[in-house]
């Protein structure tokens, strides 16, 4: 049997081989699902990826500073004077990054040497962006898990990492 042959001369490039090739609206619903279902599933884990850094960096930067004003406390025999939100104490300029100090820290919230104010000598963070719930996991890993309890507190609106109490 033979194939009958277009003649040359009515073929054009752009002609598709079948005029009715394509995606039918039942093909493209099922791709769409499919995307949306795994879409479900990423932004979840996402999130849970992204709070676990934002924990790691502020857990980070804590023992960081925590270092800073034990060894000016062990050189000095004493604590730094109390400073405002962001303020470097006096005395503790160049012990750290004072960029991370002045900034935002990873959970939103702004840095704070505390002395005589709620413990005899803590560094909190003020404003944070995060939920309790977030901070109770640093705390877990810090401490006890508890923001009522330990060295880890919070004393609205403030969250204080105790050096000495």
């Amino acid at each position: 049997m033979k194939v009958p042959v277009r003649p040359m001369h009515l073929y054009r490039p752009s002609d598709p081989p079948n005029p009715r090739a394509g995606f039918t609206l039942v093909e493209i619903m099922i791709v769409v699902v499919i995307i949306g279902l795994l879409a479900a599933l990423a932004i979840p884990a996402f999130g849970r990826v992204r709070a676990a850094s934002q924990n790691a960096r502020f857990i980070s930067d804590l023992r960081t500073f925590s270092q800073a004003f034990e060894g000016y406390a062990a050189l000095n025999g004493t604590w730094p004077p109390n400073a405002g939100t962001g303020a470097v104490p006096t005395g503790m300029s160049g012990d750290f990054n004072e960029s991370n100090w002045r900034g935002r820290n990873s959970v939103g919230g702004r840095w704070n040497w505390d002395r005589n104010l709620n413990v005899t000598a803590g560094i909190s963070t003020t404003g944070v962006t995060v939920s309790d719930a977030q901070m109770r996991e640093i705390d877990a890993k810090i401490d006890d898990g508890n923001l009522s309890t330990g060295l880890f507190q919070k004393f609205d609106p403030r969250f204080t990492f105790i050096l000495e109490p």
